[in-house]
């Protein structure tokens, strides 16, 4: 990893700081402001913190990106939706749609857009993600994919039965044969003839069809499996999405009370200023504040627009549909679970784990048919119908033929398809074996994660109640007439940072609660009890 930091001192009230780094991810970028009067080392050193944060969030995830809200009001969303959603793949087989992590943010769109204004729950939401998500949507045609080459390996284990109408009319020359009789004309015909027949071929020994079948069905049987998995995503990806709504809107709010505390704050500064009690920097500081304010209100409205979009797209809604969120997802306290409990339940649950399962059984019956390719093979076939030269003159004809054919030599083809299936059983049980570790990683960070959110939230609740504090004491000095508002400008960017953190803490205690869900495997049926505590 590389890091660098720079930043430029414009004139006051104000300086911007920039800092950038590296990770295996490519490079990223963050940037901020700060007022002039809050020392420079202050800054550089939260710029230092974001990247070491960021950079830990992106080697923990083993390479997946972190999806982060665009803009700088917004709470940095947790990189554990991405990298949950990169762990479901498809089921083993030639499946047609394989989704990625990126369908699960698109949708179908269903229906047109209305004048009215949807009131849309997270309830609301995640039924209609559910119906309309893309992944979702992929991975069923995944499903049937797997069905039909189920069904295809099926008839190779079902009689297959075939009919034929034929009319001919034939006049041979049997001297074009070798054959001359003496007195007879080697001209025959022309005449007819009608065949209506019937045909049947019956595999009456054939392991290695059998073999082939079940792996078809275990493939199948993994493929539906896949399916309810990634209904879980949906519910994790379109949860995510609606709390990164819900944080934009509190961000909103915060930002309308700082603006109404920043007028107060400049109305006491033109009054003073009035009365000949406060200079005029007192005046141009406030109105300086007063701006900020207004630029960060039209800075989070349109964050929060763009984030609603983003929501509209993972569930369906047309994309100049207005709603409004009826939720606010507010903090709930979680009962900690015995990590090694939680892991149980999740063996359990987990859809992408059973479906790894039939993979494994999928590659090991692939396996047992290269080695039965090598037995006899044994099948029967016939044929019944009516021959004539009419339908009025014919008779009916039939045959019945049994055969049995022995592979003799074909030693390396044995062989390589031997070989191919035995790595094949290899690497599916190394990835089960994997996934497993990862599911228990998942849930152990995850239970970390909300331990550490939660005390986030009781801390950054008492850092918010205290810069109020610090804000109403600095104006009632600076109304009194015994300090400037400098005091006043400071206190204001602290209850700016504080709500900043304490909607930021709220976001992640309830999006590492959503994790767990997911990690557990009951996000789709459970997700209610989690976000609202447990």
């Amino acid at each position: 990893m590389s890091m660098t930091e720079n930043h430029s001192t414009v004139p006051a009230p104000a300086e911007t700081w920039q800092a950038s780094g590296q990770t295996a991810n490519g490079a990223f970028t963050i940037k901020g402001m700060r007022p002039s009067h809050i020392a420079p080392t202050v800054a550089r050193s939260a710029a230092v913190s974001l990247l070491l944060v960021a950079t830990a969030v992106a080697s923990a995830q083993q390479g997946a990106p972190v999806i982060a809200p665009q803009g700088s009001s917004s709470p940095a969303q947790s990189s554990s939706t991405l990298g949950a959603t990169q762990q479901l793949y498809g089921a083993t087989g030639s499946n047609g749609a394989q989704p990625t992590a990126d369908t699960f943010h698109g949708s179908v769109v269903t229906g047109k857009a209305t004048d009215a204004t949807l009131d849309l729950s997270l309830d609301d939401a995640i039924q209609r993600g559910l119906r309309s998500n893309l992944g979702v949507l992929l991975q069923a045609s995944s499903v049937e994919n797997a069905n039909g080459e189920r069904l295809s390996q099926l008839q190779a284990l079902l009689p297959t039965v075939t009919a034929n109408v034929s009319v001919e009319a034939e006049q041979v020359n049997l001297a074009a044969f070798g054959l001359k009789f003496p007195g007879l004309n080697p001209i025959i015909g022309p005449f007819q003839v009608e065949d209506f027949r019937g045909y049947l071929t019956q595999n009456v020994l054939n392991l290695a069809a059998l073999q082939n079948y079940l792996a078809a069905k275990h493939d199948f049987l993994s493929a539906k499996l896949t399916a309810d998995d990634a209904r879980d995503m949906v519910v994790l990806t379109v949860g995510n999405a609606y709390l990164v709504c819900v944080a934009d809107a509190a961000r909103i709010e915060a930002v309308k009370a700082e603006l109404a505390t920043a007028k107060v704050s400049l109305d006491q500064a033109n009054a003073a200023h009035d009365a000949g009690t406060s200079p005029r920097l007192d005046v141009l500081r406030a109105q300086v504040d007063y701006q900020n304010q207004q630029q960060n209100l039209i800075a989070t409205t349109n964050q929060l627009a763009k984030d609603k979009l983003a929501l509209a797209r993972t569930i369906g809604l047309p994309l100049d549909q207005a709603f409004n969120l009826t939720d606010t997802a507010p903090y709930a306290e979680f009962a900690q679970l015995d990590p090694q409990a939680a892991l149980e339940q999740a063996l359990k649950n987990r859809k992408d784990l059973q479906a790894a399962a039939e993979s494994v059984k999928s590659a090991q019956a692939t396996r047992a048919a290269a080695r039965d390719g090598q037995l006899p093979v044994a099948k029967v076939s016939g044929d019944f119908g009516d021959l004539g030269t009419t339908f009025g003159h014919s008779h009916s004809t039939y045959t019945v033929t049994g055969e049995v054919s022995v592979p003799v030599l074909q030693i390396a083809r044995t062989r390589g398809q031997e070989q191919t299936a035995d790595a094949q059983v290899d690497s599916t049980r190394a990835r089960l074996a994997d996934q497993i570790q990862q599911v228990n990683a998942d849930i152990r960070s995850s239970l970390l994660d909300i331990q550490a959110a939660a005390r986030l939230v009781e801390a950054t609740r008492s850092n918010l109640e205290l810069a109020n504090e610090a804000l109403s004491e600095a104006q009632q000095r600076f109304h009194a007439g015994v300090a400037d508002n400098l005091p006043v400008t400071q206190a204001q960017a602290q209850v700016q940072q504080a709500n900043d953190q304490y909607i930021a803490a709220l976001y992640q205690h309830n999006v590492a609660k959503l994790t767990l869900a997911r990690a557990l495997g009951v996000a789709q049926t459970n997700y209610k009890d989690y976000l609202g505590g447990k």
